[in-house]
């Protein structure tokens, strides 16, 4: 009994630490370590002021617009994929507030095709923001990348005259393809245009290149497993709604390169 007592005065102790910890340390703990190590990639130097009015109003909606790398296979594949991971993050990091999440992602879709489709999905939606997934279909096809770089600055003009922020979301890595498929050039194109526009860019190419430098994830293996897919999209879900809520936090001055 008297060995005992050590131990179970080490956990009372641990019991009021956390409930001391920074709010910060606990946002943190949360996140599982193998999304932690690829933080770093994650940089939120652009304002979110529709978001930042949004989350004051107790109401954040929320638009994703994308292609095939924002699904999941399976009848249960959505609930995974990262749009419903956003959400949940979200609701986490916001209590209070209500987050209304609305997909408009269908495979093979290239930017072009993404904006002659944005306009009734805000009209339906109504978003505060649109989180705009693009870049590996125009690759795969070769769209001109002056084109490429139209579409984008088209997309972000129409969702700011609908009262929407912008958030990009590169293409994903692929370790498998990156020989075959010039990612870097539309990557680089959108990041360009992020910086002229002023819009927050989720660097998913690096953060997932990030995991594979590091063996977090076994991105090579040509039969992924479907239960590290969804890891994977969990990690980006929580990554992305750090971004989230760090750049609609308008008092708060954002260092240049991210954290």
């Amino acid at each position: 009994m008297i060995g005992r007592i050590p131990f179970l005065l080490a956990l009372l102790m641990l019991a009021m630490l956390e409930q001391t910890w920074p709010a910060k340390s606990q946002n943190l703990a949360e996140h599982p370590a193998e999304c932690r190590v690829a933080e770093h990639q994650v940089e939120h130097n652009f304002q979110l002021p529709q978001v930042a009015r949004a989350i004051a109003a107790k109401r954040l909606s929320i638009l994703v617009l994308g292609a095939g790398s924002s699904l999941l296979p399976g009848t249960s594949g959505a609930k995974y994929a990262y749009p419903a991971r956003l959400q949940h993050a979200l609701e986490e990091k916001l209590p209070g507030v209500e987050v209304k999440l609305t997909t408009d992602v269908r495979a093979k879709r290239s930017a072009a095709e993404m904006v002659k489709s944005l306009v009734p999905a805000l009209v339906v939606a109504k978003p505060a923001l649109v989180v705009w997934q693009t870049g590996t279909v125009d690759a795969m096809q070769g769209i001109d990348p002056d084109q490429f770089s139209h579409n984008l600055d088209k997309g972000i003009n129409i969702s700011r005259s609908a009262g929407a922020d912008v958030v990009f979301i590169n293409p994903q890595y692929s370790p498998r393809t990156e020989s075959m498929i010039a990612l870097g050039t539309y990557a680089e194109i959108m990041r360009w245009v992020a910086l002229q526009q002023e819009v927050p860019l989720f660097d998913r190419f690096s953060v997932m290149k990030t995991w594979a430098d590091l063996g977090t994830f076994d991105l090579y293996s040509a039969t992924k497993k479907l239960d590290m897919a969804e890891r994977v999209h969990d990690c980006i879900g929580r990554l992305l709604a750090d971004l989230v809520t760090e750049a609609a936090k308008p008092d708060e001055p954002h260092a240049e390169g991210g954290r």
